[in-house]
């Protein structure tokens, strides 16, 4: 009997609709069934080990928030995505309260690199990638005029499939969204030969740090990884690669090198070269490139570069058990999610990550400025990371580029970023939260950050390049303050 998966049965669309469904529902049931069956309602709604969150301020945000946290499900869909830019003119696709929980399904823009692997039988990734000559389903790509036609609607600027906006009612200028990321599980491929696997792609591409020092000369190379679905494999290995050959899109542009998000591959054109990194097994930590709030500054944002109110940051660390804080910059936050990867080494040195689509589970927990007064977040100006053991400051090479460079900030912070301006943006960061928090001096700051603060490069690809500032909490084990 045909399940959806025999073409020649006469009602093979209504089988293929009913298994898409269920598919739909059992993945979402299990993601919410997991997440209550291991407490995870009741552990958070309990508190955090957090040190940045004092038990005052957690008292009073916890009076301001319901008794109960409700539990939400964002699926991603051509309905619920904004695709490469950040936006405080966009409609929320869901509202919560502080202290809530949503599951928020997150896809990666590279999909179509192997669409048969990463979007075909995905009913939800398919409505996001649908691109015929007559019609694209999420046409606005970019934060640009979303009327040019030159390369598709929003001129190219921003690249990431963002799922929300998630509104925080209550949320205000000043305040700090605190965001705890509960889960991460990786979508999986609906390729029938496939089950139980799930896939991303490596471009090493024209944007790298490497593609000026080639041995061999410029080129633009896909490596496409496999990873288990259900995460029991903590490591991914290489299925093929091939070199990018210039691709016609739908609409009849041809795209010599990388130059626009979504173009879908003809595999006919391309080489697969199995033959790669043969034995080499790649450790997998499943994070977020992309979580962050809509700016202030501008209506529609470039996605690409990261900034005060977070995006693009592009950190490894932003994963399962790890805690996000960012200042609101707009009423409701509106937080966004996307650009999902499945590894990355600090600097993301040829362009991007294993970009692969992943399901993340998150609560969010409103701090109201008139509460943080006092506390470590009263001077919050930038995304921090929180793990049990670390914290960790997020340099850039502009804190606020789109106040800091002027009327054409998002077209000129991809010519003026350096390491060294993130670097001293990271200083000067760590520097502060050591004074405030931990009420050092400046020169006992500058000692301690000299031997035993790791500072590592983020990334060198995003357009405003990243340098991040870790500090061990059990340095301050003896501390009084």
């Amino acid at each position: 009997m045909c399940a959806g998966d025999d073409v020649n049965c006469p009602e093979f669309e209504r089988h293929r609709a009913k298994m898409r469904e269920a598919l739909g529902m059992e993945r979402r049931s299990f993601l919410k069934s997991a997440f209550v069956a291991t407490g995870g309602a009741a552990a958070l709604a309990a508190g955090t080990a957090s040190t940045l969150v004092t038990p005052a301020l957690a008292q009073a945000s916890a009076a301001k928030a319901p008794d109960q946290p409700s539990y939400h499900y964002l699926p991603a869909n051509d309905q619920t995505v904004h695709w490469g830019y950040f936006s405080k003119k966009l409609k929320p696709q869901v509202e919560i309260d502080s202290g809530d929980i949503v599951t928020i399904e997150a896809l990666t823009h590279h999909a179509n690199d192997d669409a048969s692997l990463m979007i075909k039988g995905d009913e939800g990734a398919e409505s996001v990638f649908y691109w015929t000559k007559d019609q694209k389903k999420v046409a606005r790509r970019g934060a640009g005029d979303p009327n040019d036609t030159k390369l598709g609607g929003g001129g190219g600027l921003g690249v990431h499939i963002c799922t929300g906006p998630v509104f925080v009612r209550g949320a205000e200028p000043g305040d700090v969204l605190e965001v705890r990321i509960v889960d991460t599980k990786f979508r999986p491929s609906m390729h029938p030969d496939h089950k139980g696997k799930a896939f991303g792609s490596n471009a090493a591409a024209w944007w790298g740090f490497h593609y000026k020092e080639l041995l061999d000369g410029p080129r633009e190379v896909i490596t496409i990884y496999e990873m288990d679905a259900s995460g029991a494999r903590n490591w991914a290995k290489a299925a093929y690669n091939y070199k990018w050959t210039p691709q016609t899109d739908p609409s009849g542009v041809v795209h010599k090198t990388i130059d626009y998000p979504g173009v879908p591959v003809d595999h006919a054109t391309i080489k697969k070269n199995t033959d790669v990194l043969k034995g080499v097994r790649v450790p997998i930590r499943p994070h977020f490139g992309v979580i962050g709030l809509a700016p202030k500054e501008a209506d529609y944002v470039n996605s690409i570069p990261p900034s005060y109110t977070g995006g693009n940051i592009d950190n490894w660390r932003i994963g399962k058990g790890a805690t996000m804080y960012y200042p609101v910059a707009v009423e409701g936050a509106l937080l966004s999610v996307g650009d999902p990867h499945a590894s990355q080494g600090d600097s993301e040195m040829c362009g991007t990550a294993i970009e692969c689509s992943i399901t993340g589970t998150f609560q969010i927990i409103l701090h109201k400025k008139a509460d943080i007064a006092g506390t470590p977040l009263e001077q919050l100006e930038y995304p921090m990371l929180e793990t049990k053991d670390e914290w960790l400051i997020h340099g850039f090479s502009y804190a606020n580029f789109l106040a800091e460079l002027g009327p054409n900030a998002q077209s000129d912070i991809f010519g003026k970023s350096s390491v060294d301006l993130a670097l001293k943006d990271a200083f000067k960061k760590m520097r502060t939260f050591l004074m405030t928090t931990k009420g050092l001096t400046e020169d006992e700051a500058v000692s301690l950050m000299s031997i035993a603060v790791d500072f590592g490069i983020t990334q060198v690809v995003d357009g405003n390049w990243g340098v991040h500032a870790v500090i061990k909490k059990e340095i301050f084990a003896d501390a009084s303050v």
